[in-house]
């Protein structure tokens, strides 16, 4: 029993890997300063998924950093330090998500980015009490400069948190 629940834990640290502290302090210190500051534009999102959703109050905002095959946003520079380290053969999408706390802890649907196999890492900006969810139920603790490398196509969700003001991370899916 003992060796089957080991196995069992091996197999799941494979399936994502989480490392804290992942750009040096002053390269994440100015990303950070750049996503939460006052004129950073975000867009509003009426839900955090495209599945059919009965609860109402998800929404949220986004920045398209990278989508279609190319860069979409002015600011794609300011987080070059996080691409370059991540080291990409290719590029699917680069968001930045910024999650209102809404005064409850709310869990959005399951999810996964793209139904294909690839390669995703999110990138915490702040700390707070929204974990990412995986598909067997680990939960993430949302921790600034601590990235997640997972597999986006694998079903997934997050939750709003109720401790901070937002939850803001970076979604990148690549290959």
């Amino acid at each position: 029993m003992q060796t089957l629940m080991n196995t069992k834990r091996e197999l799941t640290r494979m399936q994502y890997e989480v490392i804290d502290n992942y750009l040096p302090q002053e390269q994440f210190q100015s990303i950070k300063d750049i996503l939460m500051g006052s004129v950073f534009p975000w867009f509003y999102k009426p839900d955090v998924t495209s599945f059919k959703n009965e609860i109402t109050d998800t929404m949220y905002f986004v920045h398209m950093f990278y989508h279609d095959h190319a860069p979409s946003s002015a600011f794609m520079g300011n987080i070059f330090p996080l691409i370059e380290k991540l080291n990409p053969k290719a590029l699917l999408r680069i968001k930045g998500n910024l999650y209102p706390n809404i005064g409850k802890r709310i869990k959005d649907l399951d999810h996964v980015d793209y139904e294909f196999e690839h390669k995703g890492a999110i990138f915490y900006i702040n700390t707070n009490n929204g974990p990412t969810v995986l598909e067997d139920g680990t939960e993430i603790e949302a921790v600034e400069n601590r990235i997640l490398l997972f597999k986006p196509h694998k079903m997934h969700n997050s939750f709003h948190c109720t401790d901070q003001k937002v939850r803001v991370n970076i979604n990148i899916n690549y290959f």
